[in-house]
């Protein structure tokens, strides 16, 4: 089933300003989730993000913190499990779109507790990140046992446009350029 701009909504977890330089291959994480952020933000999708400990790991790196619209601090590894989560997905959108890091941490979690809440759950591949790959394959992995569905930044956008003849196709397309 193809992702629908009009029931999406994009969740950035802890993509932070202390934490992501000890993230393999960080700097793409943060370019693959601001082109997410720019394409929601053209195509009317709302953006929410976490803050894991932020008096520790600092807030949303700098690109992109003028994407969400709600960004909630918290403690717990799985946002779900977090009081006032709820907030962040508002009315009518039942596909979460995951970026974030760490992907077998923070990201996982969050995925399985929306599937435990039969959510759909999309997760980025080439929008998260773990200080090592291998526990990113491996959250990846896991995640897709548990019915989220794995998919890259590209794959979402054309998704969210549907047809080139969308009024905003040239300005998502020029993302990708």
């Amino acid at each position: 089933m193809l992702l629908t701009a009009s029931r999406s909504v994009l969740l950035i977890i802890d993509v932070q300003e202390r934490l992501m330089p000890a993230i393999h291959d960080g700097e793409s994480v943060v370019a693959r989730t601001a082109l997410l952020g720019e394409a929601a933000a053209a195509l009317d999708v709302p953006v929410a993000a976490t803050e894991q400990y932020p008096q520790g790991l600092g807030p949303t790196v700098a690109a992109l913190a003028g994407f969400p619209q709600l960004v909630m601090p918290k403690t717990a590894f799985s946002a779900v499990a977090e009081p006032g989560f709820d907030m962040l997905l508002p009315p009518g959108r039942d596909e979460v779109v995951v970026t974030g890091a760490e992907a077998h941490v923070c990201v996982l979690q969050t995925v399985l507790g929306l599937r435990e809440r039969d959510v759909r759950v999309v997760l980025v591949a080439d929008a998260v990140g773990s200080r090592r790959e291998s526990d990113r394959q491996a959250a990846l992995a896991r995640a897709r046992e548990h019915g989220a569905e794995v998919v890259t930044s590209e794959m979402v956008m054309f998704e969210w446009l549907r047809d080139s003849r969308h009024p905003r196709f040239r300005d998502v397309s020029k993302m990708l350029r």
